[in-house]
């Protein structure tokens, strides 16, 4: 496909058909999306590729306490799990809220799950002192995340980055092993699409691009 057109139509994918993903695709997959740049061109990326029902099934538990307090607070009005407003909800709220099955499915019925972990020990995190969430040591992970699903996408399958198992994630080091230096930063199901993404919707560049300063004109 033509670089433009894998960027425009590679959206989240959540429903999949029986198809597998063989691993020599994935293989292939990877092997592109590794390109990506870190930090330092250090690649402290590590992938847990999981096709073993049971451990699927497992990490779709653990990513239900955090899909609660997403549903939880986004029906009181919310941004959910917004780091500058403390939330409103209940924690009794918060447990007796219902997942729908189509938020936690993709991690049962794709073809494969992707645990992303980043090596902390060989990140230059330069926000570390601020007094906000840390946001850079993400750029050592995340456009490999991108990258993964752009070759999938070339490859005609598809995926969706999820994080709800990652707020559970000293209990997801435990059960794939995942060395304490790390961290979890994605879970990347992947499968055949059930509906291939056609063009995407997204905001125009005069309504978030500015010229020379955050106010300035729009470009």
């Amino acid at each position: 496909m033509e670089l433009y057109d894998v960027m425009r139509t590679t959206g989240a994918v959540r429903e999949f058909t029986d198809d597998p993903l063989p691993d020599e695709v994935l293989a292939r997959i990877l092997d592109h999306a590794r390109f990506a740049p870190s930090g330092g061109n250090r690649q402290g990326v590590h992938v847990v590729a999981v096709r073993d029902a049971a451990t699927r099934e497992a990490l779709r538990e653990l990513s239900m306490p955090g899909s609660r307090r997403y549903i939880a607070q986004g029906r009181n009005g919310e941004k959910p799990w917004n780091p500058l407003r403390p939330m409103a909800v209940s924690a009794d709220q918060v447990a007796a809220t219902e997942v729908p099955e189509m938020m936690s499915a993709p991690l049962l019925t794709s073809a494969v799950v992707l645990v992303v972990c980043v090596d902390l020990a060989v990140v230059a995190a330069l926000d570390q002192d601020l007094d906000r969430i840390g946001m850079v040591a993400g750029g050592s992970v995340y456009p490999f995340v991108w990258n993964v699903l752009l070759a999938a996408r070339n490859e005609g399958f598809g995926g969706v980055i999820t994080t709800m198992a990652v707020a559970e994630e000293p209990r997801v080091k435990d059960l794939l092993g995942i060395p304490e230096t790390y961290a979890v930063a994605a879970v990347v199901p992947l499968g055949k699409p059930r509906h291939q993404v056609k063009r995407l919707t997204r905001r125009p560049v005069s309504e978030f691009v500015t010229r020379e300063r955050f106010d300035g004109a729009s470009l």
